[in-house]
């Protein structure tokens, strides 16, 4: 009976030990630089976002950043019905949706962080190196439907490729270029960026539309050590960009009443040559000394700033360095 008694003493102690311990374990803290948080960026903004991401984690080991790439809508909706906190979009927020989030006694913070362009690309094979502004919108409205309607070509029927029906590089064309007219029959739309590129390669008639960040990535190359990326994006030597994918041929494009056309590189965005630009924003409503300020905060500052300056797009920050070649 002694035994017996004292077992289950024991067994009390024990239990009581345990469920002590779990009432005063010390939950995950979530500050500016520990815990978890979830975002939602733009399709066509992925490829710098995972960048930042990896950096920022690299750097702080506790945090830990889930993203969801998706179309604008969704990022906007996902903030407005605060299954979010933190959303990158190729605009700022409305005064609506900023009154609607107050009214929530959120306080919004937004801040451009980058101004991306929307680059042409077509087959090498392709002989068209300029198009105007008018003859995009043209191609995309269906009123030029064969590329010997723009130079000589046997080429055939133009076809239009995106990378989703829903992308908001198909809400910018839409928006700057048709006038509110509908897309014509020759606009199609593919599962994903790659499958872009893979059909301007396939395709000699194709004409892709896509981020301008996404020219300067190998998507099948293997990114540097984490640690040396770091390192480089801590030091002050000059930001090296990649040259673009020798694989496709990035077309010109110039304003109807300029002669002169341009390449989406980062000179041109910056001073506005290139007439295809947008800008891109974060938005938070994370409270101050949290996760989501503390990335929002990363990104608005200088390695977050430099990581998209050598990505091929014009931070909102550091100016692009501009450099003379000779030929």
């Amino acid at each position: 009976m002694k035994r017996h008694t004292l077992l289950a003493v024991a067994v009390a102690l024990i239990a009581s030990a345990a469920t002590s311990c779990m009432k005063y374990q010390k939950p995950n803290s979530d500050t500016a630089t520990s815990g978890t948080m979830t975002m939602v960026c733009d399709n066509s903004f992925q490829n710098i976002m995972e960048q930042e991401i990896e950096v920022f984690e690299f750097q702080y080991p506790e945090a830990h950043i889930l993203a969801r790439y998706a179309p604008e809508k969704v990022a906007v909706d996902s903030l407005m019905k605060l299954n979010t906190k933190t959303i990158v979009i190729p605009r700022d927020l409305t005064k609506d949706e900023v009154k609607s989030l107050r009214n929530k006694r959120l306080i919004t913070k937004s801040k451009k962080i980058a101004v991306d362009a929307v680059a042409l690309i077509v087959n090498p094979d392709n002989p068209v190196s300029i198009l105007s502004v008018s003859e995009i919108g043209d191609i995309l409205t269906g009123k030029l439907t064969d590329w010997n309607q723009i130079e000589p070509s046997k080429l055939g029927d133009i076809k239009v490729v995106f990378d989703s029906n829903f992308s908001s590089t198909v809400q910018y064309m839409r928006d700057s270029l048709m006038n509110g007219q509908p897309f014509g029959p020759n606009v199609f739309a593919q599962d994903s960026i790659q499958g872009v590129f893979d059909a301007v390669r396939k395709t000699k008639s194709a004409i892709g539309v896509v981020g301008v960040t996404w020219l300067n990535t190998d998507l099948d190359a293997t990114e540097m050590p984490i640690a040396d990326n770091v390192k480089q994006l801590e030091s002050d030597d000059p930001t090296q960009v990649k040259e673009f994918d020798s694989e496709i041929k990035v077309l010109k494009v110039r304003r109807d009443d300029d002669f002169h056309a341009y390449q989406p590189y980062q000179q041109y965005i910056y001073d506005g040559s290139y007439p295809l630009f947008r800008q891109i924003y974060m938005i938070t409503v994370g409270a101050n000394g949290g996760l989501n300020h503390g990335f929002y905060t990363f990104v608005t500052g200088k390695i977050g700033q430099k990581i998209i300056l050598r990505t091929g797009i014009c931070p909102a920050v550091i100016s692009p360095q501009v450099v003379s070649l000779e030929r």
